[in-house]
């Protein structure tokens, strides 16, 4: 038998195992960030300054600012390079002039501008230590950054970190203090000022302030963008829930018609003497499908309900006993308008042209539309006059509210702006169309056509909300309103008029 190798124990070969896997992990996440620093400081992406939104006529002020600020220390720094670093033609005005070259090319390409302006920096400073190993008198240059080159790369390291993410900010600036040190601390030179630790303690606060302005600029940005996701999802919801108030309001309509369908079919056998067996069936039948469908309607009222069940119908607080009350034809418009009246406005009712019957939900529709506009007038337009006018043609019923201008400011309304919404609604579920329009005169005009047959044809009348012109006797006795009967309107242009008595 062969003695076993002695083995460690197996709790440090367990350490061992789980250590050494568990490094990598760790170390990943920070090569993956210097790689990614890496390559944006070698990326000679461009990241352009964008212009002023406002005023339009300064635009690109800060773009003409930040050039000649480049421009004066372009002239600047050749100056100082050539007097103070005793660096000569050509490398004091190659030197100098890319400093002012650097702003300039901020605006567009920041990394390469910062490239440029550390560039010549390190290049000046290496060429003026030559000179600095000899007497020179006082006062001693100021070194590795002159005051021109300080500056000039202040304003791009600003710029970078203004236009680029935190993380390449943070990179140049470690860049720039690393090479500072290089040169100062290890490679050196004599009888020059030190500016080394200022320069660096001057570029970092710069590069802060951007980093913050950014961060600032970026908030603002999803600020926005929320607030308009905010605003489509509040349309879209209140859009749902109009359209859910009037299925459960035409759920009493339809209702009513499957339940007439119903009783009819159920009647019908008994008013024919010996009905077939095959008449029986047919009608019994109908009268089941009848019966079915209305359970159905019944079925989808109820989850339409459930979200609300205090208020099903969607009319408000204090509204408990609509479920059971019928639904509001034109019928009632004499008593809607008597109530907008005791509320402090003065309302008017115009009814032109043969009342024919019309459907139930074209009846709703218009009480609904009135009664929203009357609605509106009563909370934007106090102490206005209203005029309601209907025109009953061969093809539909044409609806129109108009306000005058309020009298006194109307005071903030807790409403929630579904009113034209719904208006809308029930008038393209009917084939109609509706026009909304402020007055020449400060008012407001609601015009709405809502065909009887629930199609509107080529002739329909138009939902202008000038009065309709005057049509054939026969087909629509309608004329339009005459100066000394009703208000005239004038209309200054399409789908706004105004009204001349107001």
């Amino acid at each position: 038998m062969t003695s076993a190798e002695p083995r460690p124990p197996s709790g440090e070969s367990r350490s061992e195992s789980r250590s050494e896997p568990r490094s990598e992990p760790r170390s990943e996440p920070t090569r993956a960030l210097l790689r990614e620093v890496l390559t944006d400081l070698t990326s000679p992406s461009a990241a352009p300054l964008p212009p002023l939104s406002r005023p339009r006529w300064l635009r690109w002020l800060p773009h003409v600012v930040l050039c000649l600020i480049g421009l004066g220390l372009a002239l600047a720094g050749v100056a100082e390079l050539n007097d103070t670093y005793r660096l000569g033609v050509p490398l004091g005005e190659v030197t100098g002039a890319a400093q002012g070259v650097a702003i300039a090319l901020a605006l567009r390409r920041p990394v390469p501008a910062w490239w440029l302006s550390l560039g010549a920096t390190l290049l000046a400073a290496a060429g003026a230590r030559s000179h600095m190993m000899a007497d020179i008198r006082a006062p001693r240059p100021d070194w590795p950054w002159s005051s021109p080159a300080l500056v000039a790369q202040a304003f791009v390291l600003f710029l970078l970190a203004l236009r680029l993410p935190t993380r390449v900010a943070i990179g140049a600036l470690s860049v720039t203090a690393l090479l500072t040190y290089v040169m100062q601390g290890m490679v050196g030179g004599q009888l020059y000022h030190s500016t080394g630790f200022l320069a660096v303690v001057v570029f970092a606060a710069v590069v802060l302030l951007g980093i913050a302005l950014r961060g600032r600029r970026e908030a603002r940005t999803q600020l926005v963008e929320q607030a308009s996701q905010t605003e489509e999802e509040r349309a879209r919801r209140t859009l749902l829930e109009e359209r859910s108030r009037i299925a459960r309001e035409l759920h009493d309509v339809v209702a009513h018609h499957m339940s007439v369908i119903s009783i009819q079919a159920q009647v019908a056998p008994h008013l024919v003497e010996n009905p077939s067996e095959e008449l029986r069936e047919n009608l019994e039948g109908i009268r089941q499908n009848a019966l079915e469908a209305l359970t159905e309607l019944r079925r989808v009222l109820g989850v339409l309900r459930s979200e609300n069940p205090e208020d099903p119908y969607g009319l408000g607080a204090g509204t408990g006993a609509a479920p059971n009350s019928p639904q509001p034809t034109l019928d009632r418009l004499d008593a809607l308008v008597e109530n907008t009246r005791a509320a402090g406005l003065q309302v008017t009712t115009e009814i032109t042209g043969e009342q024919l019957p019309l459907p139930p939900g074209v009846e709703l529709s218009a009480y609904r539309i009135i009664q929203e506009a009357l609605s509106n007038a009563l909370r934007h337009a106090p102490g206005s006059v209203v005029r309601v006018e209907l025109w009953h043609f061969p093809r539909g019923l044409q609806v129109r509210v108009i306000n005058s201008r309020p009298e006194r400011p109307a005071p903030p309304s807790p409403g929630a702006g579904h009113g034209l919404l719904g208006m809308r609604e029930r008038a393209a579920m009917l084939g109609g169309t509706l026009v909304t329009s402020e007055t020449a005169h400060g008012g407001f005009v609601v015009a709405a056509f809502l065909p009887r047959d629930g199609a509107v044809t080529g002739d329909a009348p138009s939902t202008d909300p000038s009065p309709p012109p005057s049509t054939d006797p026969s087909s629509a006795p309608a004329p339009a309103p005459s100066p000394a009967t009703s208000p005239s309107t004038d209309v200054d242009r399409p789908g706004r008029t105004g009204d001349k008595s107001r």
